[in-house]
């Protein structure tokens, strides 16, 4: 197998993952501020010009980050970061679906549609208009998992996909004007918890 990476949150989901379970693949770095990812020979490997791609053993392509994450969970399923039974990996896609929905998303497009537009007006649809709206919708995101805190983690007491999802799209918004609310004190001791992860650092 082979993974195809780059800068930016969606592959540091994928690396810090695969540090997490001790994986070490072949990496094709790919050059997204070139806009290699929207060109050829890479839209052979991923059509949807977007990256990570996993290309597996039989020349196949496996893209979009938690398809990827969940096959390298069932080759590789220790230590569980989906789950071990199907009450477990059903909490784990529950909760990564909602912080995909309620931050990750908008956080990535309100970043897309203005600070980053000049990288992105001439690749995709942006809308301008939208991304300080969207920023909102990502902070409320934030604040309802500060509501919605159960335990250490996100799913509960296991450290998951939903926890590794969530990290890499704050530490990134972070650093393009959408930084955590102190105000929502469970959710900065959780992302310092992961900050603190071996992890971390090692997909950073």
């Amino acid at each position: 197998m082979k993974l195809y990476t780059s800068i930016g949150p969606n592959p540091r989901v994928v690396k810090m993952f695969m540090a997490e379970k001790g994986i070490d693949l072949p990496r094709a770095e790919v050059d997204l501020r070139a806009a290699e990812n929207r060109q050829e020979p890479y839209l052979s490997v991923n059509p949807s010009g977007q990256t990570p791609c996993l290309e597996l053993d039989n020349g196949d392509g496996v893209a979009e980050i938690t398809a990827i994450c969940e096959y390298l969970e069932e080759k590789y399923p220790s230590p569980p970061l989906v789950g071990t039974n199907a009450e477990e990996r059903a909490a784990t896609r529950m909760w990564t679906r909602r912080v995909d929905l309620k931050v990750c998303e908008p956080m990535a497009n309100g970043f897309r549609f203005g600070e980053g537009l000049p990288m992105f007006k001439d690749r995709l649809r942006c809308l301008p208009e939208a991304s300080a709206g969207l920023k909102a919708v990502a902070q409320d995101g934030v604040q309802w998992l500060e509501a919605n805190m159960k335990g250490p983690w996100i799913a509960g007491d296991r450290f998951t996909l939903a926890d590794i999802l969530l990290f890499s799209f704050m530490d990134f918004g972070a650093v393009v004007g959408q930084p955590i609310d102190p105000a929502n004190r469970k959710v900065v001791d959780w992302f310092e918890r992961v900050k603190a992860r071996p992890s971390a650092a090692a997909s950073a």
